[in-house]
């Protein structure tokens, strides 16, 4: 029960024709590429933030590890100044109490070296702000302008960085005009050096 203006063949599907699914395919294709190429895009991204992040850690226990003794060390530091100022007590005469003291000290100063520890000890240097802190000044007479003609206290450095000033009285004259400059320039350095 047709009617007439139907016919068998339009109830029927076309079937695609081959070009049709070509280019169906084609596109599935590009669609494919695509994703694949944002799949090896996130890869690469994902795997440069993992190297990242090992660099970091790598870079932190680097750190950890070359400052680790920075405490015991500077626990140490009045030790050193107790043995340094009993050795200048103890005079230049030798002495079994003294040759005793002075082979102690040179074998803690030899460990804490092993460890990084460098003493500064700027006598005749240059005045530097960023290693000595001026508690006075004096005229320069023979010494050069701006150097250190007394030190107080040693300073140390671990590893390069400053763990305590060098407590200096620097000659006058050159750059250096008065103490109160001295002062506050070795401590805005120290302070900023503390901070790291």
């Amino acid at each position: 029960m047709h009617s007439n203006n139907e016919s068998p063949e339009s109830s029927e599907a076309v079937p695609p024709s081959e070009n049709d699914t070509q280019q169906q395919l084609l596109a599935d294709l590009e669609q494919l590429k695509a994703a694949v190429a944002q799949m090896q895009e996130e890869r690469l991204r994902e795997r440069a933030e993992l190297e990242n992040q090992r660099k970091r850690l790598v870079r932190d226990v680097e750190m950890a590890r070359k400052f680790a003794n920075e405490r015991l060390l500077g626990d140490l530091l009045p030790v050193f100044d107790s043995l340094d100022a009993g050795l200048m007590a103890a005079g230049n005469q030798a002495s079994p109490l003294r040759d005793g003291l002075e082979l102690t000290f040179k074998q803690l100063l030899k460990v804490a070296a092993d460890n990084g520890l460098q003493q500064i000890d700027p006598v005749g240097q240059t005045f530097n702000p960023e290693h000595h802190q001026a508690i006075s000044h004096a005229p320069a007479g023979d010494s050069a302008p701006d150097s250190v003609v007394q030190v107080f206290q040693k300073g140390y450095l671990l590893k390069e960085r400053l763990l305590r000033p060098a407590l200096v009285v620097a000659a006058g004259a050159g750059k250096i005009q008065n103490s109160t400059y001295l002062v506050i320039k070795a401590t805005d350095a120290a302070n900023k050096t503390f901070r790291r």
